[in-house]
């Protein structure tokens, strides 16, 4: 709370960064913008209406603050029928249960179960033998020379083990790794009208798909999780089409989240590791300081660097008049390097054993398969220190033009 401020400069200052952070080269080290927009101030206006938020304790309280809602479908359709919120795809992810707000995200949640220590003993074996078999094909690549982690490995590992587990036809899954890549853009900042199309089109796509894997399911249900949903759901849900579609926006949200951030977070930690050779041998000397390694990339380079909240009523923020229905973008990659809350902040040091970040956001929206990321990136991270001492990086990796999700377009290695 405090004096209300004019945000008519600040705006424009935004746009110039904001301009540069759209591109590939300010994906490439977004932090020294992250660092201007920081000096405007932890709340300052963004170019396109609303406003941004860079401290970290600031995010941190309004992930958590029930004030502050997610946009949902009721806020989509008030924004009108001419605007990005209009666009089929926009529609299709609001009723996902990240878009969800309380009640309905409550009863979707418990719907969904959980990542529990079970499930995850159970997904562990999998992974396991999964990272063996992905490292088995980079080896033999290597021999001749370069390649891409992140094609081979970084984009694999999520999809076959998300798939394995949801019992999805393995033929299906490099297509559904595509789609959700195309998806991603009803959900970055300023998507374009062809960026919206591609998104449509995807979620389309995915639409269909998961329907009509539910009909089969249905004939013959078994103890997967696609099976487990239709029994919950048929027991919360009277009418089956309803059953249907909530089963299909559980699944599709599963498949989105497994995909898109992980391969990122995978591909993020590696590069940590390769990037500076002396990472290597504490790592391999000390397969317990995996996870603390892990954390820290979390905290460095999280994969999902913006997170949009609307104020659920008038108020005061940071020093600036905020109506109900206003959207707030909590700059995570940017709080993330805020010294006030992480000492030395662009130097990246496993050894500061980050307790708490907002990689996998917060409040009730904490992320449900943040287990499952983390399974994934240790055990990745221990097998290929044992098993690929000597990988350097070829080349700094390009960075897709996004803002909201981080994307490496290729990490190219090769043995030393």
């Amino acid at each position: 709370m405090g004096s209300v401020t004019t945000p008519s400069t600040d705006r424009r200052a935004a746009v110039a960064l904001f301009s540069r952070l759209r591109t590939p080269q300010g994906q490439a080290d977004p932090f020294p913008l992250y660092e201007k927009l920081r000096s405007m101030g932890e709340v300052s206006p963004a170019p396109w209406g609303g406003f941004v938020v860079t401290g970290y304790d600031l995010c941190a309280a309004l992930l958590r603050d029930g004030d502050w809602l997610e946009p949902d479908q009721e806020w989509r359709a008030r924004q009108g029928p001419r605007t990005r919120w209009s666009a089929p795809s926009s529609r299709e992810i609001s009723n996902t249960m990240p878009a969800l707000n309380p009640p309905e995200h409550t009863r979707v949640r418990r719907a969904a179960g959980s990542f529990d220590r079970t499930t995850i003993q159970e997904l562990g074996r999998s992974v396991e033998g999964i990272v063996d078999g992905l490292l088995d094909s980079l080896a033999e690549r290597l021999r001749e020379g370069e390649a891409d982690f992140s094609a081979l490995v970084s984009e694999r590992l999520p999809i076959a083990t998300i798939g394995s587990w949801l019992a999805l036809p393995s033929a299906d899954w490099d297509r559904l790794r595509d789609l959700t890549h195309e998806q991603v853009f009803t959900q970055e900042l300023l998507p374009s009208a062809s960026q919206l199309a591609r998104s449509d089109a995807a979620l389309g796509e995915l639409r269909a798909y998961f329907l009509d894997l539910i009909r089969h399911r249905r004939a013959r249900l078994g103890d997967d999780p696609v099976s487990r949903w239709i029994r919950t759901w048929d027991a919360m849900e009277a009418d089956r089409d309803k059953a249907d579609e909530g089963v299909y926006f559980l699944a599709l949200f599963v498949l989105l989240a497994a995909l898109e951030t992980t391969s990122t977070l995978l591909s993020a930690t590696v590069l940590r590791l390769v990037e500076r050779p002396e990472r290597w041998d504490p790592l391999a000397g000390s397969p317990d300081l995996v996870p603390a390694f892990v954390e820290e990339t979390l905290r460095y380079d999280p994969p999902t660097h913006v997170i949009s909240r609307v104020a659920a009523k008038d108020g005061v923020l940071g020093g600036f008049e905020v109506r109900a229905d206003d959207m707030v973008h909590l700059m995570v990659g940017a709080a993330h390097h805020d010294p006030a809350r992480f000492p030395d902040p662009e130097r990246f040091d496993p050894s500061r054993n980050v307790t708490q970040h907002l990689g996998f956001s917060g409040g009730i929206h904490y992320c449900l398969g943040a287990p499952l990321a983390r399974l994934e990136a240790q055990t990745l991270l221990r097998h290929l220190v044992r098993r690929l001492p000597r990988l350097c990086l070829v080349r700094r990796p390009p960075m897709a033009p996004r803002v909201v999700f981080r994307r490496l377009l290729s990490l190219d290695v090769a043995l030393a």
